[in-house]
């Protein structure tokens, strides 16, 4: 890999996307392409083979998919897992056709069974049933860990997958509607403190187990899997440390400066139980995270204030 190698990202103005292209280019790649959903429809299998042969880039880094939280995941099932399936299986199928040599697809900690062993090892994927809430998603990004898989099996490419656990930071989605557990709590705290100090209503008993990884983070560690043939093709990618819900609330709180009460609502559902990653590949091979929880909220709530006014996803 060189600095000038032609690196496509899709998804590159979302919170995944932008930070590795952030990172890339702090690091000295200067040859990274990307287009906008108004641009390039990636559900669209011609308007991505057009693109493929026009621009001919040599990795493709895959940060796209529509994501959302429980309440979107409930609403909408059958968008998250046929539009996930079409973005990822054009994006895959073009690039074995188009002789791409290099291939991240991202996906998500929910790809594991619901009661699976803590912490979740990559041997478990497949092993038992889903989380109900988030399955139709779930189902799409295990149908993109197994299309790399093949290819790896079956043209030895290097195509290799990394599931995140659950991703926070700058650039986030604070629309209560979409967006997931902890930039809602930030939005929801602020909100709250601006009101006078108004009680804030969390969804459930506060008793599951999270685990979050700082956005940057996670661009480090795609950047290792670009710089490194990684010899196997799933890698899960967290901290390894998690808390419950409630403890993030609380420590949301604590930095959003609400001093108001924190009311949970027990007939909402919780989700998973627990969901800790097991990172010991991507240990054992040299990656670690370095922004602890409370100083990664911190800087996303430094964000949020100053970009409530002009970034599109902050809906006040």
């Amino acid at each position: 890999m060189n600095k000038n190698t032609k690196i496509y990202i899709a998804g590159h103005r979302g919170m995944v996307g932008s930070a590795i292209w952030r990172t890339l280019t702090a690091k000295g790649y200067t040859n990274l392409i990307g287009e906008s959903s108004a641009n390039l429809d990636l559900k669209n299998q011609q308007a991505v083979k057009d693109y493929f042969e026009l621009q001919q880039p040599e990795v493709i880094i895959d940060a796209a998919a529509k994501v959302g939280g429980i309440l979107a995941n409930n609403d909408f099932p059958y968008q998250f897992l046929m539009e996930n399936m079409q973005i990822q299986n054009n994006l895959i199928n073009t690039a074995l056709q188009s002789g791409v040599a290099k291939f991240i697809f991202l996906g998500s900690s929910c790809i594991y069974p619901k009661l699976a062993p803590q912490p979740l090892k990559e041997e478990y994927l497949l092993t038992d049933s889903l989380e109900p809430t988030n399955e139709w998603y779930a189902i799409a990004k295990i149908t993109g860990v197994k299309a790399c898989q093949a290819i790896r099996k079956q043209f030895n490419k290097d195509y290799v997958s990394l599931m995140p656990t659950n991703l926070y930071g700058t650039h986030d989605n604070f629309d209560l509607n979409s967006s997931h557990v902890l930039p809602a709590m930030i939005r929801k705290f602020h909100e709250a403190k601006l009101n006078n100090n108004a009680a804030v209503t969390l969804w459930g008993s506060g008793t599951p187990m999270r685990e979050f990884l700082f956005v940057d983070d996670m661009a480090e560690a795609v950047v290792f899997a670009l710089e490194n043939k990684l010899p196997d093709y799933l890698y899960n990618v967290g901290t390894g440390e998690d808390l419950t819900i409630k403890e993030l609330a609380e420590t949301i709180q604590k930095i959003t400066g609400h001093q108001g009460a924190i009311i949970w609502d027990a007939e909402k559902p919780d989700g998973t139980p627990r969901k800790l990653m097991d990172v010991a590949k991507m240990h054992d091979l040299g990656w670690k995270h370095q922004v602890q929880l409370e100083q990664g909220i911190q800087k996303t709530y430094t964000w949020f204030l100053e970009n409530i006014e002009n970034y599109k996803q902050v809906k006040l």
